[in-house]
């Protein structure tokens, strides 16, 4: 089809893409009011990723709110036919999950109880009950399997074409063979579009353009994070036992999935040994329509793998070998939201492989988020902020994309670290905690001493869904932080400065807590959304009149940073610096850190001189550093500021000094587990978009008896009035021989009530501890004070006592 006519001149909304996702954003922008939309597509709809996909639209996700998405694509499927007249090719047929191993058993069993939790119905099967649904499967080596009955499949090509009728009937202007050429910005927004056939005057762009999606954030200086990777799969002929309804079935252990296609099977695969294609800045053009060469040299092993299933494979021919390239991102996640560099340039792009499943969901969470100003939903798994610049390097992706694909049907490990693309970031002690024997883990880049191994010990790590191998090693540092000392490297805090006569406006518009402090006085707020949940929370210090030092963490240096600097009004004289990079932070936790750190300084820091929540600036044997004293584990302890070039020289200081009060070196794994002891949230795990305070048990963090406004208090109040639907509530479960990781369904009284938020090992009590997001609707307005609850642990139901605070 040849472009015809002139194109506007104008437009609200600009949506670059014209696949299933690109078609999916307009329709709901249409759906949602917008009134002047186009669509620009550089060939034919669906000609770049959307034609090739295999079709399958699955529903387990690893969060309440992109199942909640996925649910929602698979609705959305099965009624657009009747509302646009065209169909989808959409069938619900079911889906196998088949297990080899006693490792995918238990693996299956997580998911399905996640799952159950989020809403998702399934069933754990026998080897015998998956034969019958899918007569063609060997299940000689089987433990079992899962069945989840809502699964289906869609025709990728015929999706899109509904979406896109259905959006031209609200309005939604289309226009093929246009290829955008540049976007132009002005003042830090997005101000229009130039293609091969003129120039679109707009107010908002999103980038829905699949692999060719980061060109165009390179050229916009915009971190888009993704690589394009071969994905290979082929179609059968016609096999007697297969028909419309017959299963998708996968088998992960051997990396390979099917589903049916006219009477044949498509046999894909996600290979362990992926192979890439090129950056997408230099993807051939034309590219429409296309696939890469066959490999069958590549792809025979994982066709052994399928016939070693599907035995029948291996008696029928192949029509065609499928070759085509998909992008993929560094977490195996996709990309959605608001870029940080640019104002109202918008995301929906890197879906691993699973863009037609997740085409609905995310296309109706980025129209909301266009039209609201700001996410509806928790979206910070996909969040396009969770990247910094680093993430653009071609390079870098090349290798760690692989690694995605590689994974994506590996078992999903608690606590599973990527190895590729490790140590672009780091600590300028790094070394010194290599040598101690650390095991490092990564964040944003940084690489973080997750737990260390005893001196003459290599840091090995063995993956499990029960104990792993540093349980010892992390209740030796816990412990030791309790009874002494623990010194941790926290340096990856992402730090910002806020300056400015009009700094403290700023922030009180923003902050749920009172930050019109005196210099030296640190205060504990969240930033949270119109809805009333957390955009964040942080420690805001005041060290001088028109000055803040903002500290928040390690994985929210982006989204935090764009944020706050956006919330800067016209007019307010502040300004925001990242100083991430100019302070080492070294946290000295436990009840001799006070003598500890006495010793080796000659400022006072008792508690009379030096009170909880409050900063100055001491010295650290010849350093001047900043001293905070606030604890994320509760004990008595202090967080060292550190210019970034002194690092090691305070670090030595504080390790020759601990040898006589104990002082241990601490991982990340120990923070964790000696804040759930004390009930202290984490941001992205416990506390969320989806959160309020008042359902966190933080309202005291709120400046609600104040007159003073800031974003969220109406819906704060309004909940406050009315009692909030949900809580968090914390607990220990009785066997200490049990391993929770995070996602187990909480029971009271035999019924679902909520899901474990986070839990580690509470070493100091002997027992799992946790934190839950309860329903009060299933149980009530309040909890009871007897209230006994269980835990489903893979299946196995732990019983398990809240823990009740005073404050």
């Amino acid at each position: 089809m040849e472009a015809e006519g002139e194109l506007p001149v104008r437009a609200q909304v600009v949506v670059v893409g014209g696949g299933a996702v690109g078609t999916s954003v307009a329709y709901h922008l249409a759906k949602l009011g917008v009134k002047d939309i186009i669509l620009l597509e550089q060939g034919q709809l669906s000609g770049g990723t959307t034609w090739h996909a295999a079709g399958i639209v699955g529903q387990l996700r690893s969060t309440a709110s992109m199942t909640t998405l996925a649910r929602y694509s698979i609705d959305l499927y099965s009624r657009l036919e009747n509302e646009t007249g065209l169909a989808t090719g959409w069938r619900q047929c079911g889906a196998l999950w088949v297990a080899r191993t006693p490792e995918r058993m238990a693996h299956l069993k997580r998911a399905l109880a996640q799952a159950a939790g989020f809403g998702s119905s399934g069933e754990l099967i026998s080897p015998e009950e998956a034969k019958d649904r899918y007569p063609l499967l060997n299940t000689h080596d089987l433990l079992g399997a899962a069945w989840l009955p809502h699964d289906g499949t869609v025709n990728p090509t015929d999706l899109t074409q509904s979406l896109a009728r259905g959006a031209r009937s609200l309005g939604v202007r289309i226009e093929e063979r246009t290829k955008v050429m540049s976007i132009s910005v002005r003042g830090k927004a997005v101000s229009a579009v130039h293609t091969n056939r003129g120039t679109i005057e707009c107010e908002t762009v999103a980038i829905c353009s699949g692999m060719w999606s980061k060109a165009i954030g390179d050229s916009l200086g915009v971190t888009i994070p993704l690589y394009p990777a071969q994905h290979f799969y082929v179609v059968t002929d016609s096999i007697p036992e297969v028909g419309r309804h017959t299963p998708i079935l996968r088998d992960p252990d051997g990396y390979v999935y099917f589903k049916e296609e006219v009477g044949g099977l498509v046999m894909g695969c996600l290979e362990p040994n992926a192979l890439p294609w090129v950056s997408s800045r230099d993807i051939p053009e034309p590219f429409e329509f296309n696939l890469l060469d066959d490999n069958w040299e590549h792809f025979l092993p994982m066709l052994e793998n399928a016939v070693h299933r599907v035995p029948a494979l291996g008696s029928v021919g192949i029509k065609r070998m499928f070759n085509g390239p998909e992008s993929f991102t560094p977490d195996n996640n996709f990309l959605l939201g608001e870029t940080p560099e640019v104002r109202n340039l918008f995301v929906a792009c890197g879906f691993n492989s699973g863009g037609i499943a997740n085409a609905g969901g995310a296309g109706l969470a980025l129209a909301e988020w266009i039209v609201e100003g700001e996410a509806t939903r928790d979206l910070w798994a996909v969040d396009i902020r969770r990247f910094s610049p680093f993430a653009r390097s071609d390079q870098w992706l090349k290798v760690r994309t692989m690694e995605t694909l590689g994974i994506h049907y590996a078992l999903p490990w608690p606590n599973r670290e990527m190895v590729s693309g490790r140590g672009v970031r780091r600590s300028p002690v790094h070394h010194l905690l290599a040598a101690a024997g650390a095991s490092f883990g990564s964040k944003l880049g940084w690489e973080r001493a997750n737990w260390f191994a005893p001196p003459g010990t290599e840091p090995r790590f063995e993956y499990s869904f029960g104990r792993q191998s540093w349980h010892a090693n992390v209740g030796c540092e816990h412990r030791a932080t309790r009874e002494a000392a623990g010194l941790f490297d926290q340096s990856s805090f992402a730090k910002f400065v806020l300056k400015g006569p009009d700094a403290e406006d700023v922030l009180q518009g923003m902050c749920a807590n009172d930050v019109a402090v005196v210099p030296g006085r640190v205060v504990y707020t969240a930033m949270l959304n119109e809805r009333g949940g957390f955009e964040s929370d942080l420690t805001v210090t005041r060290t001088s009149e028109n000055e803040y030092l903002i500290v928040t963490g390690s994985g929210q240096q982006v989204r935090d940073f764009s944020y706050i600097e956006r919330r800067i009004r016209p007019g307010q004289r502040a300004e925001l610096v990242d100083v991430t990079s100019a302070y080492a932070v070294f946290s000295v936790m436990g009840p001799n850190s006070r003598e500890l750190l006495s010793s080796c300084s000659d400022s006072d820091f008792s508690k009379q001189r030096f009170p909880f929540s409050t900063s100055q600036m001491v010295n650290i044997g010849d350093v001047i550093v900043r001293a905070t004293s606030m604890s994320y584990v509760g004990e008595v302890g202090w967080e060292l500021y550190v210019p970034t070039e002194s690092g090691v020289s305070v670090y030595e200081s504080l390790m020759r000094s601990g040898e006589s009060f104990g002082l241990v070196q601490a991982g990340y794994y120990a923070i964790d587990s000696l804040r759930l002891e004390k009930g202290y949230r984490a941001w992205g795990r416990d506390i969320s978009p989806a959160v309020t305070p008042l359902e966190a048990g933080l309202e005291r963090f709120c400046k609600l008896d104040s007159s003073i406004q800031f974003t969220g208090r109406k819906a704060l109040e309004k909940q406050a009035e009315v009692g909030p639907a949900q809580r968090l509530v914390e607990f220990k479960v009785l066997d200490a021989h049990a391993q929770l990781w995070g996602g187990e369904s909480v029971f009271v009284g035999g019924v679902r009530v909520g899901t474990v938020t986070s839990a580690a090992f509470g070493h100091s009590i002997g027992c799992p501890v946790g934190i839950a997001l309860i329903s009060l609707r299933e149980i009530g307005s309040r909890i009871p004070e007897s209230c006994c609850i269980n835990v489903d642990c893979g299946g196995d139901l732990l019983a398990a006592e809240l823990v009740r605070r005073s404050s």
